[in-house]
């Protein structure tokens, strides 16, 4: 057995809980080193990654790494948020029993870690000293060094973080073993996988992956499902899948910032590191804060409605990313950045990467090319139109390396939310933007948030697969209570924020050409919304919100034609009333859904009748 106590003396870990957490897991999954970890490891970690294969190079200062090839996205059917009472259980969270859960990891990850290190990373999942500092704090066991350089490029890492904790014991305890990944059964009936957050003992336990969400168990598991039963379990915060930007008027000195959340490729990672276009680039600068993560809380002092991403990181899809679409996200893995591409194309000659949209053709001289299963593109048959990287292909870099990242995005004390906005991709129905006063109203509008899916997938045609507040995949308890927590905490705030859904993808429906150019031009609904906010515009109200009128816009530089314009700042309302009565039957499913927002659907409902 290996001696834990001389590991953690080395080390100076000094908290007793942690160490005492620390010999528990040894002792069952019995591991033949153990190694406690700070971010002022990561090059050493890198030159063994590399050394072992973990890693090959890719340039200067980046690296590139490949999963199995079926351990490459988050598993949503083998995810589960656990607790002691039933009456958190969800529609989404595939709520088990804790005791159930707990018995069946142990006996998984019994014996599993032998001939492997237990690497012990403490990490702090929010600015230090942050208002929700104790309870972003956490521990992440692992037996994979990849695993263990992702972390410390998505989260704050080093044993000061748990030894300096006011309450030694108060930290999330959360437990990766990767397993045999060639022989889980991946999507069998045997699946040996179980990604658990057993959220009322805060603790995570997480077996059969290495990838993502299911290994870097601070993002997901920690920064959403657990966050998120933390917030309703104090009353004290929420967490959400929302980005985080802030927007500066050069010439009035006034700054906003813009928090909201978007289902699967809608835009919000493009939307979160968004550049102003150049017509509107002397006046305007976007600072990007996160385009995953928003815990937001309410300040006591002053009553204002308070966010901050609680990543240090950006785990980003590389697909479709190129200088037309995310300039910010590409020029944030440059070389040097100590950037990890992960399951891309590759070629170990010229060390250089590839990924689909990268550049409008493949490189045209395949010599060296591996695809992202490691098989050369030189060997592929005539006609093999198949993806050089996978689809769900990423790149892991720190904030500090995001060109606009905002300069205080690592201050305690967060940043003062103006707006929450939901977007989802519709071709139809949903307007460029409209801006909803009422709070009950705006929770409605995010529980009933949705993109666009096909019949095949829904059943029926035109129907939208809905993502409550695009968190989905995320919710740790039940839909009614979180619909109630979020009022309640929306109750405490003095200067309310405003809500709003906005929609890049509105089609023309004679030949299906996008009516909005999107990207760098997003900007513009937002800025037309943050002088809603400050009452220097007044729009339209419509049954569904309040609409920009054409001469509110700020349309400097931007030619688009009035047929599309006048389209996108309409409301089809018969197509908006089949809409309702798919949402009434999306509402149905949750239990102790608030009156309150009943009360909203049916005004909503009654608005869009007498506008009829």
């Amino acid at each position: 057995m290996v001696d834990v106590d001389a590991a953690l003396d080395a080390s100076g870990l000094t908290n007793e809980a942690v160490r005492e957490y620390v010999k528990h897991w040894a002792e069952i999954t019995q591991p033949d080193r153990i190694e406690v970890v700070g971010a002022q490891d990561d090059d050493r970690l890198i030159a063994e990654a590399v050394e072992a294969g973990e890693l090959l190079p890719a340039g200067e200062g980046r690296y590139y790494s490949r999963s199995y090839s079926k351990d490459t996205a988050r598993s949503e059917e083998r995810t589960i948020v656990a607790t002691n009472d039933e009456k958190d259980k969800g529609v989404y969270n595939n709520w088990r029993p804790a005791s159930e859960m707990k018995d069946k990891l142990t006996e998984l990850m019994r014996g599993q870690s032998k001939g492997k290190t237990m690497y012990v990373l403490p990490y702090l999942m929010s600015p230090k000293n942050n208002e929700l500092a104790q309870w972003a704090t956490g521990v992440e066991l692992t037996d994979s060094r990849p695993v263990v350089l992702h972390m410390i490029r998505m989260s704050r890492v080093g044993i000061e973080h748990v030894n300096d904790l006011p309450q030694q014991d108060n930290f999330v305890r959360a437990v990766h073993v990767t397993g045999d990944l060639e022989n889980l059964g991946q999507g069998t009936p045997d699946d040996k996988r179980y990604f658990v957050t057993v959220a009322d003992e805060r603790m995570i336990l997480h077996f059969g992956s290495s990838y993502g969400g299911n290994a870097l168990l601070g993002k997901i598991a920690h920064g959403l499902r657990q966050g998120a039963y933390d917030g309703w379990d104090t009353k004290k915060f929420l967490a959400e899948q929302y980005m985080l930007i802030g927007i500066s008027d050069k010439e009035t000195g006034k700054r906003y910032h813009i928090t909201g959340g978007f289902p699967s490729a809608s835009g919000k990672t493009n939307l979160a590191m968004m550049l102003p276009p150049d017509a509107l680039g002397d006046r305007y600068q976007v600072d990007f804060y996160g385009d995953d993560i928003a815990w937001l809380w309410v300040d006591e002092a002053t009553g204002k409605l308070m966010g901050m991403n609680p990543e240090f990181g950006v785990f980003g899809v590389a697909k479709d990313t190129n200088e037309k679409t995310n300039p910010t996200a590409l020029h944030s893995v440059d070389p040097g950045t100590k950037t990890i591409f992960t399951n891309i194309a590759y070629n170990p000659k010229t060390e250089e990467v590839w990924w689909e949209g990268r550049t409008p053709e493949p490189p045209a001289d395949v010599d060296g090319w591996l695809d992202w299963k490691g098989e050369p593109i030189a060997d592929r048959e005539a006609g093999d139109t198949s993806p050089w990287a996978h689809p769900n292909s990423r790149f892991t870099t720190t904030l500090a390396n995001v060109p606009n990242a905002a300069p205080d995005f690592d201050e305690p004390v967060g940043v003062e939310v103006d707006a929450i906005i939901f977007g989802g991709r519709t071709r139809d129905r949903e307007p460029l933007i409209r801006a909803i006063t009422d709070q009950a109203e705006g929770v409605y509008d995010g529980l009933t948030l949705g993109a666009e899916a096909t019949a095949a997938a829904e059943g029926v045609e035109g129907q939208l697969r809905y993502d409550p507040m695009s968190n989905r995949p995320f919710m740790a308890y039940g839909e009614g209570d979180y619909a109630q927590h979020y009022l309640n905490i929306l109750s405490q705030v003095k200067d309310k924020p405003l809500f709003a859904h906005v929609n890049w993808f509105q089609k023309h429906p004679d030949d299906g050409h996008y009516l909005w150019p999107g990207y760098r031009e997003n900007i513009r609904p937002l800025l037309w919304l943050m002088r809603l906010k400050a009452g220097e515009v007044t729009g339209r109200q419509t049954a569904v919100g309040i609409i920009p009128t054409q001469d509110e816009l700020e349309m400097t530089g931007l030619d688009i034609p009035q047929e599309d314009l006048d389209r996108i700042l309409s409301i089809d309302v018969p197509r908006w009333q089949q809409e309702m009565g798919f949402r009434e039957e999306h509402l149905k499913q949750f239990d102790r859904l608030p009156e309150e927002i009943w009360e909203a659907h049916r005004r909503v409902s009654a608005a869009l009748d007498n506008e009829a």
